[in-house]
């Protein structure tokens, strides 16, 4: 019955660890909070927890997935109010005798949170990102918002991937003592030895391109570069989030003249290999950032960042350390920003930056030690 409800894809693991974790996602994606999810099932097992996903909008994840060992059930909620969706998972979390329900969605927080109470589990939702300013829409913001807040009412324990974030939630009336911090993490790369440029610089962005991530800000600011003289490319890695907004771009593209200058890679699957043809990584967010993996993946692999000073960026990005931080929605400053990385004088050591950067992944940011602290929220709730 279960097989039929659920439609699992991979076969359950022979060997389970002392405790199994229901974790509910959306799957439509393959951006930050899926890898945070991907990481997770891979990096867990050692803490002593197994996880099983549940899909509640499958569509990228389960076959972009690195953690592909990882049972995976397709649980598609016709909307985001289907409250059958959330009974279903209660029946599987009896069957599979699951110690826990672990959301990361407010769609998947309205399933998780109806079958965690169904089964009488403890409930964790992680907090990627502050809902209320997810996207320009400010209704659609609103509406999902009062839904988290109302639906946190039975959560056992928060967790949020940057300190603006927990307090944000203890903010929202949530105590201290539910709402854990625990910093997101990469794994570590290859070394790369990387030598300042001596000709054109390549810059990458890498995210699921939406109107608050900020590539306009980006391409304005390359025009002005090349205005100034800059030799400068951008690969522009990842896909967007709707066709609209993708001939929007163009659109933009196309009325400054700077095709020539950019790469766009759409999806990839391997990250890491695309980081390695860029010189100097850039995210010009506008806000909506919880600690966005795109930038500790730049970090990992060495590279120096320009990023938005928004939300949990400066958790990461140490001023004139890795990398520099500009004010959100002004192309003139990034643009200055990245100028006084790349110009032949530059007042910045482009070996220590990147040296910097390396180190500041290695010691605060690893997938280990996300996986590890973790492991002690679930501890802490089920002794």
């Amino acid at each position: 019955m279960t097989e039929a409800l659920f439609a699992p894809t991979e076969p359950l693991a022979s060997a389970i660890s002392t405790q199994r974790i229901l974790h509910v996602i959306n799957g439509e994606h393959y951006s930050g909070a899926e890898r945070v999810q991907d990481l997770l099932a891979q990096e867990l097992p050692q803490f002593g927890f197994d996880v099983t996903f549940a899909c509640v909008k499958p569509d990228r994840f389960p076959e972009a997935r690195v953690s592909q060992s990882v049972q995976l059930y397709r649980t598609p909620m016709r909307s985001r109010f289907d409250w059958q969706c959330g009974r279903k998972l209660a029946e599987l979390i009896r069957q599979e005798d699951f110690a826990l329900v672990h959301a990361h969605t407010p769609r998947s927080l309205m399933a998780g949170a109806i079958a965690a109470r169904l089964a009488d589990v403890p409930l964790v939702y992680h907090v990627h990102s502050p809902t209320g300013r997810d996207s320009t829409r400010w209704l659609q913001n609103l509406v999902n918002e009062r839904l988290e807040r109302w639906l946190l009412r039975r959560a056992t324990r928060l967790i949020t991937v940057s300190p603006s974030l927990q307090e944000l939630m203890v903010a929202h009336g949530f105590s201290p003592a539910r709402v854990a911090y625990v910093a997101n993490g990469v794994p570590g790369v290859e070394f790369i030895s990387r030598v300042r440029p001596t000709g054109r610089w390549t810059l990458g962005m890498a995210a699921l391109f939406r109107p608050r991530k900020g590539i306009e800000v980006l391409l304005e600011s390359l025009a002005l570069l090349r205005g100034k003289g800059h030799d400068v490319h951008l690969r522009a890695i990842g896909p967007f989030e709707t066709t609209a907004y993708e001939s929007e771009v163009m659109g933009l593209v196309e009325k400054l003249g700077i095709a020539d200058q950019i790469t766009w890679t759409g999806f990839v699957s391997d990250i890491h290999a695309e980081l390695r043809k860029v010189d100097l990584f850039v995210l010009p967010s506008l806000f909506g950032e919880g600690l966005p993996m795109v930038v500790l993946e730049a970090m990992a692999a060495g590279l120096p960042v320009v990023a938005s000073a928004v939300e949990g960026i400066p958790v990461a990005v140490r001023e004139g350390v890795d990398g520099l931080l500009v004010e959100p929605g002004s192309a003139e400053a990034l643009a200055a920003a990245v100028g006084e990385i790349i110009r032949e004088d530059s007042y910045y050591d482009y070996g220590s930056l990147s040296e910097q950067a390396r180190s500041q992944h290695g010691a605060n940011f690893s997938a280990r030690t996300m996986a590890r602290n973790v492991a002690e929220v679930y501890r802490d709730i089920l002794g």
